[in-house]
C-alpha cells in the first residue's frame, strides 16, 4: 500500500448529508460527491493486511485494496479499469449499496472500517467527470443472440457482459424507461436517474439493442422468443408484494410501497399522474407499516409530498446499535440503522403488529397491539401479542413496504412452464438454468428479494454460464473469489 501507516493517521470520515431543509425542498441527492483530495485521503486507511476480508465481503469480489491503493497513488485511470473488472454499475453500488464489505474490514475489528463505499463512487465519478468512460463496442461478433428479460441491475449487468462476449443482445423491459427497481423503486433523493440514463446511454452506443415498453410474454409472445433467440435470461426482478390481509384491508387509502414509489419517480420525471390514481399526501398523517429500506423511502418521499405527519412500525424488535455476539466480525450485522429519510422526521415504533383497519370507506385508524418476541439461537423466533396492549393510530394514508414474496408467475414465467422452487422463485441449477430448454434466470427472480450487489453478480455470473453454453468456452470472468 502507498502509506502502510494511513489508517493510524487518518480517521474515517462517514458519509455527509446536504442540511435537512434544503434537501426537503427537492428531490436531489442528499449525499454530496466528496473531493479527491478527501478521497485520497481516505483511501489511505486501507491497510496491507494479509487477507483482505473485504473480498469475501463482497459478493461480486471487488478488487478494493488495489483499487484504494491506486487511488492513493493518484492512478485514477488504472483504478477505474480494476473497478470495472468486477462491477458494471459502481455508480449505482456507491450510491444504494449496503456495503456489505466494509463491515469485512480488517480494520473493523478495532477501529472503523474504511469507506469502501464512498471510494468507489469517487473513483467511477471521476471516470465520467474527465471522460475515461466511454463507448467501447466488441470487436467482433459471434452471431449468437441473446434476449435479456428485464431491465434491472442483474439484467443491465448481464446484458453488459454478453455484449463484452461479442453476443447480439437485446434487453426488454416492460416499463416504459429501462431500470426497473433502480428507477422506478428508488427514489432520486437516494440515486437521481440521470446517472442511470449516463449508463444505459452508454450500453445502448455499445451495441445493446433496447426494447422498453416490451411486455415480453404479452406483446412478444412466447414462441416469438423462443424461436428468435440462442439463449434467453430472466432477471424480471421479485415484484409480487408481500399483503396484510386482515380486516379492513379493502379501505380506500390502503397502498403497497411499489405503488407509491413508483407513482413518486414518475412525477419527478415530470410525467403526468391521473387525477382520480394521485396518492394525496399533503398535509396528512401517514403510516409507513415495514422498517426495512423501502419503508424508509417512503418516509423521505412522505416528507417531499408535504405529509404533516409520519409514522414507521415494524414487527420485529429494534436492533442493536453494536455488533451482537452471535454476528461476528467478518459476518454482515444487522443493526440499527438511522437513514437519511429517518433524519428529516418521523416517528418509529417497534415490536407492534396491526391487527385490522378501520374508517367509512377510507382508511381512518389502525388497530395495533404491542408484542414480545422469543429469540433463541438455533431456533425460529416466536411471537406472542403483549396483553392490554391495545391502542390505535390515527390515518390518511397507509403504506405496505414489507418486502416481497417472489416474482409475478402469472404472464411470462407460467406462460414458458418454468419451475418454481418451495419460495416461488425461479429455479435453477447452479449453471442458472431453468427447467425449460436455452431458458436461464438470475437475480431477485433467481435467489429472492435481495441487495443490489447480489443481483449484479447473478447477472454477471449468469452472463458467463450462457457464454460458456453458447461457445464451449468462455473468458468472462466468475464473481467472488
Amino acid at each position: 500500500m502507498g502509506d502502510t501507516m494511513g489508517f493510524l493517521k487518518v480517521s474515517r470520515k462517514d458519509t455527509e448529508y446536504r442540511p435537512v431543509g434544503e434537501r426537503l425542498s427537492d428531490s436531489s441527492e442528499v449525499t454530496p460527491l466528496r473531493g479527491d483530495s478527501q478521497t485520497t485521503e481516505q483511501a489511505s486507511r486501507c491497510m496491507d493486511c494479509g487477507t483482505p476480508f473485504c473480498h469475501w465481503g463482497c459478493p461480486i469480489g471487488n478488487i478494493i485494496p488495489e483499487w484504494n491503493d491506486l487511488v492513493f497513488r493518484g492512478k485514477w485511470k488504472q483504478a477505474l479499469d480494476l473497478l470495472h473488472a468486477r462491477n458494471n454499475l459502481p455508480e449505482i453500488t456507491g450510491r444504494v449499496c449496503p456495503a456489505p464489505c466494509e463491515y469485512s474490514c480488517v480494520l473493523a475489528i478495532n477501529d472503523d472500517s474504511v469507506t469502501i463505499r464512498e471510494n468507489e463512487l469517487s473513483i467511477v465519478e471521476k471516470g465520467f467527470a474527465t471522460g475515461y468512460i466511454k463507448p467501447n463496442p466488441p470487436a467482433v461478433r459471434t452471431g449468437k443472440k441473446v434476449a435479456v428479460v428485464g431491465s434491472g441491475p442483474a439484467g443491465i449487468a448481464c446484458a453488459d457482459q454478453l455484449n463484452k462476449a461479442g453476443h447480439s443482445v437485446t434487453l426488454f423491459e416492460k416499463d416504459d424507461r429501462l431500470g426497473g427497481i433502480l428507477r422506478y423503486g428508488i427514489p432520486d433523493f437516494k440515486l437521481e436517474k440521470r446517472i442511470l440514463d449516463r449508463r444505459i446511454n452508454i450500453l445502448a452506443a455499445e451495441g445493446i439493442d433496447i426494447k422498453a415498453g416490451v411486455n415480453v410474454g404479452v406483446d412478444l409472445k412466447v414462441k416469438e422468443l423462443l424461436g428468435s433467440f440462442d439463449a434467453i435470461a430472466l432477471t424480471g426482478g421479485s415484484r409480487e408484494p408481500r399483503d396484510l390481509p386482515i380486516e379492513g384491508r379493502n379501505l380506500k387509502g390502503i397502498y403497497f410501497a411499489m405503488d407509491y414509489l413508483i407513482q413518486y419517480n414518475h412525477q419527478v420525471m415530470g410525467d403526468k399522474i391521473p387525477e382520480n390514481e394521485m396518492i394525496d399526501v399533503r398535509g396528512k398523517t401517514v403510516v409507513v407499516i415495514g422498517g426495512g429500506d423501502t419503508g424508509s423511502d417512503c418516509i423521505g418521499v412522505s416528507h417531499r409530498l408535504g405529509a404533516s405527519k409520519v409514522i414507521q412500525l415494524e414487527l420485529l424488535p429494534r436492533q442493536p446499535e453494536q455488533r451482537p455476539s452471535h454476528e461476528p466480525w467478518p459476518y454482515y450485522p444487522r443493526l440499527f440503522k438511522t437513514t437519511s429519510s429517518h433524519e428529516e422526521g418521523g416517528n418509529r415504533e417497534w415490536q407492534v403488529t396491526t391487527k385490522k383497519f378501520t374508517g367509512d370507506g377510507v382508511v381512518k385508524k389502525l388497530h395495533c397491539a404491542r408484542v414480545h418476541w422469543e429469540m433463541t439461537p438455533g431456533k425460529p423466533p416466536k411471537m406472542a401479542e403483549l396483553n392490554d396492549s391495545e391502542f390505535t393510530i390515527d390515518a390518511d394514508i397507509v403504506v405496505l413496504a414489507m418486502g416481497f414474496l417472489s416474482p409475478v408467475h402469472n404472464g411470462l414465467l407460467d406462460a414458458l412452464g418454468v419451475e418454481y422452487d418451495k419460495r416461488g422463485n425461479v429455479m435453477t441449477g447452479v449453471d442458472y438454468k431453468t427447467s425449460v430448454d436455452k431458458v436461464y434466470a438470475a437475480g431477485d427472480m433467481h435467489r429472492g428479494q435481495s441487495l443490489v450487489v447480489w443481483a449484479i453478480m447473478e447477472g454477471r455470473d449468469c452472463a458467463r454460464e450462457i457464454d460458456l453454453a453458447l461457445m464451449g468456452q468462455t473468458s468472462l470472468p466468475k464473481s467472488g473469489f
